[in-house]
């Protein structure tokens, strides 16, 4: 994958740990909707192939809600939310931009997402966890 580095993140505590692979710019999202905004998550969607957890599988626990699609993964020590299977995207994960250890060099573009209004807006997120060229 070229022009893709392996960038690592994780929770508060470190007991989860991951590595996303990712372009030098980034389309990444700031959603509205009751959960993201109240923990401020900035969403980074990828492919699954693009995603790794390193370490943590044990110190995960899932929270479902509303249609219970989406898979929403906290560090059970520190109760950090660092990735999640999205409702928008199950095919991929969505990493918190503010969960990455090193983020210099990456241009994160940040845009709005309406997701108080999911319904009518999730098909614009559908692309982010398509492999390049398809």
């Amino acid at each position: 994958m070229s022009g893709f580095t392996w960038r690592a993140g994780g929770c508060h505590c470190g007991a989860v740990r991951f590595e996303a692979s990712l372009p030098d710019v980034i389309e990444a999202q700031s959603c509205n909707c009751s959960i993201c905004e109240r923990t401020g998550f900035i969403h980074i969607i990828v492919p699954k192939s693009r995603f790794r957890l390193l370490e943590g599988q044990a110190a995960l626990t899932s929270y479902r809600f509303n249609t219970a699609a989406a898979d929403h993964l906290f560090c059970l020590v520190c109760g950090i939310k660092s990735f999640y299977r999205p409702r928008s995207n199950p095919d991929g994960w969505s990493v918190n931009a503010r969960c990455l250890d090193d983020a210099e060099g990456l241009d994160i573009r940040i845009e709005p997402f309406d997701g108080k209004n999911w319904e009518a807006h999730a098909a614009e997120l559908a692309h982010l966890s398509q492999e390049a060229g398809t």
